[in-house]
């Protein structure tokens, strides 16, 4: 095992439990939490299932802050390692499960937090923006954590003589980079999802369905975004379809965003971007390890649970202070 949250699963031993296959999982989902006080929440990503069994649906960052607002005792992420992590620094006295510790996230693996310690090094003058997709351990190597909401925002609202590093996504720094005119120094990392989409097939898509708008999560490479109509956070792209008059979209992110939007917009037309594979729409398969019967055992068990030290927590919660202060400062 090579990660962090692998080594962390192996250490506790934690195996999936067969499920009996006769319950009604969604009822006895239901039962468990409300007999442990528990909150779900689901990333976009998720398979449509646990987005329709989840108390709360939405971003990483968002879905933290609104379980940090409830009174809930457990708090189950239905997405990956590093959510679940923002979870737990902005809950630390809640209980935080991830329904499997396998779900780990290509972005924050690609920038291991000791090797950029020595990176930073390098740039002792610069300001360090983290992206919010990283490990707890990143964030606490961080002054402040933005989203790609509002990355552009966070990096205008900074001195122009401010020299910045930007990480650990080099696609969402080169977009702010090009939208900001800063000259940023960029960690070398990516999201896999969002770096295999062929611009072929999404050309052959738009030839199909010309009265599509092209819209694209600022994760993707600069010349998926120089197509786009419209470019956004995942929370963004759904507010765009609901608000904009157009009745057919070719969506390139995640594939999970696609239940949401038509379940919000059910007499518009949503097509996956497709990627440079024979598979039709694009799917992050750490998203997918994620089940209904991994959530059920997950809420049963009350396992896997996300742990933290506690000075990790208090140096991650301070990046993440500094961009709602910057945020609250600039109404966003």
């Amino acid at each position: 095992m090579n990660t962090t949250f692998e080594r962390d699963l192996e250490a506790k031993g934690f195996i999936d439990v067969d499920v009996d296959p006769t319950i009604d999982l969604v009822s006895e989902i239901n039962r468990l939490k409300k007999e442990k006080n528990a909150v779900i929440l689901a990333h976009y990503y998720q398979e449509s299932e646990i987005q329709d069994i989840a108390d709360y649906i939405g971003d990483s960052l968002g879905l933290s802050q609104q379980a940090a607002k409830t009174d809930a005792d457990v708090i189950v992420f239905a997405g990956v390692h590093f959510m679940a992590e923002t979870a737990k620094i902005l809950s630390p006295t809640k209980k935080v499960l991830l329904p499997d510790l396998k779900a780990g996230c290509s972005l924050s693996d690609s920038c291991p937090p000791h090797l950029f310690a020595k990176f930073k090094e390098q740039y002792p003058d610069h300001l360090v923006i983290t992206y919010v997709n990283c490990t707890a351990e990143l964030k606490a190597l961080s002054d402040i954590v933005c989203t790609s909401s509002n990355a552009v925002q966070i990096v205008e609202s900074l001195p122009l003589d401010q020299k910045i590093i930007f990480g650990p996504d080099r696609n969402l720094g080169a977009y702010v980079k090009k939208k900001t005119g800063r000259d940023l120094v960029l960690w070398n990392g990516a999201c896999m999802v969002h770096e295999i989409f062929s611009q072929d097939k999404i050309d052959a898509l738009q030839d199909a369905y010309p009265e599509a708008k092209f819209i694209a999560h600022p994760e993707c490479e600069d010349h998926i975004l120089a197509k786009a109509d419209y470019i956004g956070s995942t929370s963004g792209m759904l507010k765009f379809t609901i608000e904009d008059s157009s009745q057919t979209y070719i969506v390139a992110t995640e594939s999970g965003i696609l239940h949401q939007m038509q379940k919000a917009s059910p007499t518009k037309t949503f097509i996956p971007a497709p990627p440079n594979n024979l598979c039709a729409c694009n799917d992050c398969p750490h998203m997918k390890l994620n089940t209904l019967e991994k959530l059920y055992n997950c809420l049963y068990y009350e396992q896997p649970e996300i742990n933290l030290a506690a000075d990790v927590i208090l140096r991650a919660q301070k990046p993440i202070e500094r961009m709602l202060e910057i945020s609250a400062q600039l109404g966003l």
